[in-house]
């Protein structure tokens, strides 16, 4: 009965697949394309440094192969390989969110086909679609760049904006810089240069600067809680600490994720969402998703929980304090929403709102396109609010302005002092913290 059952399935497999592989089996003849090729030299130099394992007890494997149209990784006797398909065949686009399959033998050796039956081309529509997107992203990390490269460029040369607290916005918009012109690059690179090592390396670069993005997020908003909700002086953690959150824990976690998954060789699973990195994973393997990208991805999920209470209790505390002051009901809503939507940057809470959404039909066009936008301009917000809207850097700005003019009427100048800062403009009080936050509303 079973002999039979499969029979009978492996016959209807093949019947299936044949219709799939006839693209490559009626053009014998045809110069492969460059993807093709492309795909064809990493799949040999692969086979090449694949070592056969000698060992009388090893368990038996099927061998990495190239069956004219994808490359199959090692794969275990008896499993079954899945891997996205193609993404370009004879000049033609798939679609990578599908998959294609092939059975490793209980004796170690492949089935005679893959099964391509799911490969299908990319609609027109689709395509284009996709090609928006990029492009939305691509104009989203140049605008962002430009505004977080001002921005730090203030905090930097003004003296008088240097403490503890701005340090910790340059370093979160310093993340911004080096994760969106990553992105940029890769996306290059993979459009114009055929480098498998040079695709590695970027990715996890990407993956490096993605999660210190997300870390310095996470400090950001544990610097928040200290100063405003624990009623703990910010100022006593030192920066050495934060710089080993911001900037070291994420090294960690992408060196051994990247060593796990180079030792790994798993196929990736499916990868259709409508996000920046997996744009780019239509030539490079190291963007695909697997099940060890889990090493990356649970800090993230748990940071972005972390800050989500953060920012409940802050938003507590600050309504609390606002419902004591004597101001109208109607203004304390307006300030509590205008610090609620703030924070709502600093603290990567964008990314929770756009991490889920629906995919199909009007619906899913309308939020793949908000998701691009508001991801992409993600660092240029953070700029706006905490730059180029901030009561201190504005009150900076003049002041300096002030100076220069009078310096060109007069020749001369003099030093204006301004009251409700310390002398490194850092808040000296969790009361005069939440006038900070407030402060950047206005």
């Amino acid at each position: 009965m079973e002999d039979a059952w499969e029979a009978e399935a492996a016959e209807a497999a093949a019947e299936a697949a044949a219709e799939a592989q006839a693209v490559a089996a009626d053009a014998p003849t045809t110069t492969p394309s460059p993807r093709t090729l492309q795909r064809q030299r990493a799949c040999e130099a692969l086979m090449e440094g694949d070592a056969p394992d000698a060992a009388p007890d090893a368990p038996l494997r099927c061998a990495i192969a190239w069956d004219g149209v994808n490359c199959w990784p090692e794969t275990p006797a008896g499993a079954l390989a899945v891997q996205p398909c193609f993404d370009e065949l004879n000049g033609i686009r798939y679609d990578i969110r599908q998959n294609a399959t092939r059975m490793c033998y209980s004796n170690g050796t492949w089935r005679n086909y893959s099964d391509y039956v799911h490969c299908h081309e990319l609609v027109e529509a689709e395509a284009v679609e996709d090609a928006a997107m990029a492009f939305v992203f691509f104009v989203g990390f140049c605008l962002s760049l430009v505004a977080i490269a001002v921005a730090i460029w203030i905090f930097l040369y003004f003296k008088d904006l240097r403490c503890l607290r701005n340090t910790i916005h340059t370093n979160l918009m310093a993340t911004y810089i080096c994760n969106d012109a990553t992105w940029i690059i890769s996306a290059v690179v993979q459009e114009y240069v055929e480098n498998g090592g040079l695709c590695s390396v970027l990715a996890v670069l990407m993956h490096y600067f993605y999660l210190t993005n997300f870390f310095w997020m996470f400090v950001e908003g544990l610097y928040l809680f200290l100063l405003v909700v624990a009623t703990f002086t910010g100022e006593k953690v030192k920066l050495q600490i934060y710089i080993i959150i911001g900037w070291g824990i994420p090294g960690v976690i992408v060196v051994t994720w990247a060593i796990i998954k180079h030792l790994g060789k798993t196929a990736p699973d499916n990868a259709g969402e409508s996000h920046p990195m997996v744009l780019l994973i239509k030539h490079c393997p190291w963007m695909a998703e697997d099940y060890y990208d889990w090493i990356h991805q649970a800090p993230v999920i748990t940071l972005l929980a972390v800050n989500l209470v953060f920012l409940f209790s802050i938003m507590w505390v600050l309504i609390t304090k606002l419902q004591s002051a004597n101001t109208a009901e109607t203004q304390q809503y307006r300030k509590a929403t205008k610090a609620l939507l703030v924070l709502f940057p600093l603290l990567g809470i964008t990314y929770i709102l756009m991490m889920q959404g629906p995919m199909e039909g009007v619906a899913g066009h309308v939020f793949r396109n908000a998701q691009a936008l508001l991801l992409s301009l993600q660092g240029f917000t953070v700029a706006l609010f905490y730059c180029f809207l901030n009561t201190e850097v504005q009150n900076t700005l003049r002041h300096r302005m002030s100076r220069w003019r009078e310096t060109r009427t007069v020749g001369g100048g003099r030093r204006y002092t301004l009251s409700g800062h310390s002398k490194d403009w850092s808040p000296r009080s969790r009361t005069e913290s939440i006038r900070c936050i407030l402060s950047k509303c206005r």
